[in-house]
C-alpha cells in the first residue's frame, strides 16, 4: 500500500529502470495508471509490472487506489508527496461504475457555499471509505434503479461522471445525510431556481427514484420556497403512508404534518433563506 496521510515519509530514490518507466508514464499526462500501462511501458511480463507498481507505491511515487489501479504522485508534489490533482479524478478511479453526487455535486454546480471535506461517490458496487492525502472519499452504494442522471464532465484533462443538477437535488432529498441536512438541500433548491434546472426533470427523476420520503421532502421545500412544481397535485396524491423525518440528520422530534405526511423535526425558519422566511 502506498504512503498515507498519517505515515508517509520522504519519498525514496528510484532505480534507473523505475525512473525511466515512471517518467514515460507521467510524460503522457496520465494521472491514473493501471498494471497494464506499466506492463506496456516495461515491455515485460505482468508479474514484473506488478512488482514495479508495488515498489513504486512503497517508495511513495504511486498511490494505490484500487485493484491494479494507481495514482501517480508528481514530482511537483515535493518530498512529502502532497497531491493536488482534482479530487473527482481520484474518486472516479476508486470504484466503477460511479458518479460524483450529493454534497460534492452540489458544490460542483454552485448550489451551496458550504464546502465538504468528503467527496461523495455514487456507485452500485460495495466499496469502503478511503482517505487519500487528507481528503475522505465516501462511496454510497445504491440500487441499479437509482443509478442514473449523471453526465461526463471535464476535470482537468480527464472526464468524470457528475450528477446533473436535477439528479443532485433528488439524490439529496433521498439521503439528506449526504448533503449536510435538509437546510443545505433548501439552499440548493433556491439556488437551482437561478440556474438551468428543469423542474419537469426533477419530477421525472423523483418518480424514477421511487422513494416516497424524497418526494415529500422536495414538495415540502418547494412550497416553503415558492417553487411551482409541475404535476403538483399528482405528486401530493402519490404520497406514501408513514411520516418520515423531514431531516433524518436531526432528532426524531416535532409534529406530524398531515398535508405533507412528514414529521417536521426542523423549524421552517432554519431551512428557509432569510429573504423568504
Amino acid at each position: 500500500m502506498g504512503s498515507t496521510n498519517d505515515d508517509r515519509t520522504q519519498r525514496k530514490s528510484l532505480s534507473t529502470r523505475e525512473s525511466r518507466a515512471l517518467s514515460r508514464l507521467a510524460s503522457e499526462n496520465r494521472q491514473i495508471i493501471t498494471i497494464s500501462d506499466i506492463e506496456a511501458v516495461l515491455d515485460s511480463p505482468r508479474t514484473a509490472a506488478k512488482d514495479m507498481a508495488f515498489a513504486l507505491s512503497e517508495k511513495g511515487w504511486l498511490e494505490r487506489l484500487a485493484q491494479g489501479k494507481y495514482l501517480i504522485v508528481p514530482l511537483a508534489a515535493g518530498e512529502d508527496a502532497v497531491y493536488t490533482t482534482h479530487e473527482f479524478v481520484i474518486a472516479s478511479a476508486l470504484v466503477e461504475p460511479a458518479y460524483i453526487g450529493y454534497w460534492s455535486a452540489m458544490n460542483h454546480h454552485g448550489l451551496t457555499e458550504q464546502l465538504s471535506q468528503t467527496v461523495y461517490i455514487v456507485t452500485t458496487e460495495r466499496a469502503r471509505e478511503r482517505e487519500i492525502h487528507g481528503v475522505t472519499y465516501r462511496p454510497v452504494s445504491v440500487t441499479e434503479q437509482k443509478f442514473f442522471g449523471y453526465q461526463p464532465t471535464a476535470a482537468g484533462s480527464t472526464r468524470v461522471n457528475v450528477a446533473s443538477i436535477e439528479k443532485t437535488l433528488v439524490d439529496c432529498a433521498d439521503h439528506p445525510e449526504f448533503c449536510g441536512g435538509i437546510s443545505e438541500l433548501a439552499t440548493a433548491m433556491q439556488s437551482a431556481v437561478d440556474t438551468r434546472c428543469s423542474w419537469d426533470r426533477v419530477v421525472d427523476y423523483m418518480r424514477r427514484l421511487g422513494n416516497g420520503a424524497a418526494t415529500k421532502r422536495i414538495v415540502y421545500l418547494a412550497d416553503q420556497l415558492d417553487i411551482a412544481l409541475p404535476e403538483y397535485d399528482d405528486l401530493v396524491e402519490s404520497f406514501t403512508t408513514g411520516y418520515p423525518l423531514l431531516d433524518p440528520t436531526r432528532e426524531a422530534t416535532g409534529t406530524r404534518d398531515n398535508k405533507y405526511q412528514l414529521r417536521l423535526n426542523v423549524d421552517r425558519e432554519s431551512i428557509t433563506p432569510s429573504e423568504l422566511s
